[in-house]
């Protein structure tokens, strides 16, 4: 159930993409879900190789090249499916940081269990 609502979640994250970046965009919300499954996918697969293979360059510019790297996630996706449109690697770089926020903030709010005191 918590793996259904983290897609949701996520895949309203990226219509809100499209108000806080113009240079990213999302046609429909059956776009958002497909685009959330295969970024998801993306990033369990292909990214850890990625990471590993650039290691040297991130030790070198201290991890910042990871940005570069998740940037590169988000065109991959936007080649792949029609109806997700990044305009270019910068677009790329900010939409998966905007992204990353817009959605750890809505997990946050709607699937964190209260504590107990």
């Amino acid at each position: 159930m918590r793996l259904l609502a983290v897609w949701l979640i996520n895949a309203l994250a990226l219509l809100a993409l499209p108000w806080v970046l113009p240079s990213i965009h999302v046609a429909s919300f059956a776009t958002a879900l497909w685009v959330a499954v295969v970024l998801g996918l993306i990033n369990a697969v292909i990214r850890p190789i990625l990471l590993l293979l650039t290691l040297p360059v991130s030790l070198l510019t201290l991890g910042l090249f990871i940005f570069v790297i998740n940037g590169m996630m988000f065109l991959l996706v936007a080649r792949l499916l029609d109806g997700f449109v990044v305009d270019g690697i910068w677009a790329g770089i900010f939409g998966s940081v905007v992204y990353s926020l817009i959605s750890w903030a809505l997990t946050r709010l709607l699937l964190s269990s209260p504590r107990s005191s």
